[in-house]
């Protein structure tokens, strides 16, 4: 029996693989054709792009400077005209000195700090900058050359102005 049982499997293998084989080729064969590649239409249109963006970028540096404007886009009306001064009055303006007080530095309240003493008391410190320097005074103390600290709140700093003793008041933002 065992004779039987090989020779059925092999028939039935063998007739299963002529099946398989069969049904896995055509049996007709093409012959192949040589492929002619063609550049993508999006390569021409790159080329393009490419070309373009050249012809841009030569046009944002231009070889022509352009003229100065013969009038100022910014005003409405050309400055009214002066009456010319007498020379009598030019002479007299020309020899008295002009007293010019000097500018007065942008100052900026950046920070307060409070402090207490050993008696309780708070001692309030201000933080100010000006000219790019950065000053830590107490009142009474000078910030600039100028102006001397008067009073320090919890949000506001006096500054007195040592030339007229005019107040400043820096507020805390």
């Amino acid at each position: 029996m065992n004779l039987k049982r090989i020779a059925t499997f092999g028939i039935v293998g063998g007739a299963l693989a002529a099946w398989l084989a069969a049904a896995a080729t055509s049996g007709t064969r093409d012959n192949p054709t040589t492929l002619i590649f063609e550049s993508p239409a999006i390569d021409t249109r790159g080329a393009e792009l490419a070309s373009e963006i050249r012809r841009l970028h030569a046009r944002l540096h231009p070889d022509a400077t352009p003229r100065e404007p013969g009038r100022n886009l910014f005003a409405f009306s050309a400055a009214p005209q002066r009456p010319a001064r007498s020379a009598e009055a030019s002479a007299v303006a020309a020899t008295e000195p002009i007293a010019v007080a000097p500018a007065a530095p942008l100052l900026r309240l950046s920070g307060l700090a409070e402090d207490r003493n050993a008696d309780g008391s708070i001692v309030r410190t201000a933080i100010i900058s000006a000219d790019g320097q950065l000053f830590l005074a107490k009142e009474g103390d000078a910030v600039t050359p100028r102006y001397r600290i008067a009073k320090i709140s919890s949000d506001v700093v006096e500054l007195v102005d040592v030339l007229d003793n005019s107040t400043l008041r820096l507020v805390l933002k």
